[in-house]
């Protein structure tokens, strides 16, 4: 993303048009690259060196000013981020987790795959087991007066792959538990699943 620079004395009319424009507005400009004078230019950015000296410009759309700053570093109150969460997710502090997120996610995947292991995806919607916890309930409206269960975890499911030859088996694995929230547990949450037959000194 690069600076834009209106000249006032040489295209007034424009000057004036890109006064009216705020954070969000989505524009088309056609002008000439060119490097910035000395002192302005910024090392912190990319295109810190350049700017366009705008020639032409075209408001596409409109937008409203965000409730909030979506640059801040600062949380805004918290019930004003839910209501707008398509724009708290779009915050660098946001955007950082979900990477993250995505890059544990993957370094996980390419480790199991490394070892040998299989990524096995098990079944959601299942028949309640006799576990500690409680189960979340989903009615089903093929079968009146029957329900499914939210697996706690899929450990009926690793022991019935292991049994069928799976000897080794991870999974990235949706939990569902009704159960008194604590510090580290959601009533859903992820976590990471694995079985292993036959183990002995090493892990794999």
């Amino acid at each position: 993303m690069s600076r834009l620079f209106f000249n006032p004395g040489d295209k007034a009319d424009l000057f004036h048009l890109a006064e009216g424009l705020k954070n969000e507005f989505v524009i088309a400009v056609r002008g000439t690259v060119t490097g910035r004078i000395e002192g302005t230019v910024n090392p912190k950015i990319p295109t810190g060196e350049i700017e366009v000296v705008a020639e032409e410009l075209t408001i596409l759309n409109p937008s409203k000013i965000p409730p909030f700053n979506l640059t801040e570093l600062q949380n805004p109150d918290e019930m004003l981020r839910m209501k707008y969460r398509y724009l708290d997710l779009r915050r660098p502090g946001m955007m950082k987790r979900i990477t993250l997120r995505h890059r544990v996610a993957k370094a996980v995947r390419d480790f199991f795959d490394h070892e040998g292991f299989l990524e096995i995806e098990t079944p959601s919607l299942v028949r309640s087991t006799p576990e500690g916890a409680r189960d979340y309930l989903v009615p089903s409206r093929v079968n009146p007066g029957k329900f499914y269960a939210l697996p706690q975890s899929p450990q009926l499911f690793k022991q019935l792959l292991m049994v069928g030859g799976v000897d080794k088996y991870f999974q990235l694995a949706r939990c569902y538990r009704d159960e008194d929230l604590r510090a580290d547990r959601q009533p859903e949450f992820t976590q990471i699943d694995l079985e292993m037959s036959f183990v002995t000194g090493r892990m794999c």
